[in-house]
């Protein structure tokens, strides 16, 4: 668990899963550029029973809670790529763990809680002593690339997909660097 001046980064809660659906679902909505519900409703689905996917071994859903008790944010980390759940090669990938479906409350945007929950799952894969950690974004989440970069991702075109009519892009950060 990791605690700010403002935010508590820790495991979600089983009857957090509903409430953290509804996030997801309500910020992925409001990306320019990204698919509506309409277009790729099995995706917003997952997202918004995302408690589901914490069945698979070494699954974990964080989330940044406020100190007034609100989810600000959540991401979901994947311990065992096989489970990771995307396109294209990165759930092939050995000794690696990955993170996505990161999503921030945008009253809570501008603190410091994605880069929080990012940086607590690049720890978490440390811990695990796996050698990278895998990410993948939109053009519409590009926002959020500077980030990423910040905290050493590479972008990594061997990991690049198409989701339906979507170019989703592949990162890698090596933890051996």
């Amino acid at each position: 668990m990791t605690k700010t001046d403002s935010f508590t980064i820790r495991n979600a809660h089983e009857d957090e899963f509903a409430s953290i659906g509804k996030l997801l679902v309500s910020v992925y909505t409001r990306l320019d550029g990204f698919p509506t519900i309409n277009e790729q409703p099995k995706y917003y689905s997952m997202l918004a029973n995302i408690g589901d996917i914490t069945r698979f071994p070494g699954v974990e859903i964080l989330v940044a809670v406020t100190e007034s008790h609100h989810i600000a944010g959540a991401v979901v980390y994947f311990g065992d790529m096989q489970y990771y759940g995307s396109g294209g090669a990165a759930t092939k990938e050995r000794n690696a763990a990955g993170f996505r479906l990161l999503g921030v409350r945008p009253e809570n945007r501008g603190l410091g809680i994605g880069k929080a929950l990012s940086e607590a799952c690049i720890e978490k894969a440390r811990l695990g002593h796996v050698n990278q950690v895998i990410i993948h974004s939109t053009q519409a989440m590009r926002v959020a690339w500077k980030m990423y970069w910040r905290l050493g991702f590479r972008r990594s075109t061997d990991l690049d997909f198409m989701q339906e009519d979507l170019a989703v892009y592949g990162f890698r950060l090596d933890l051996n660097e």
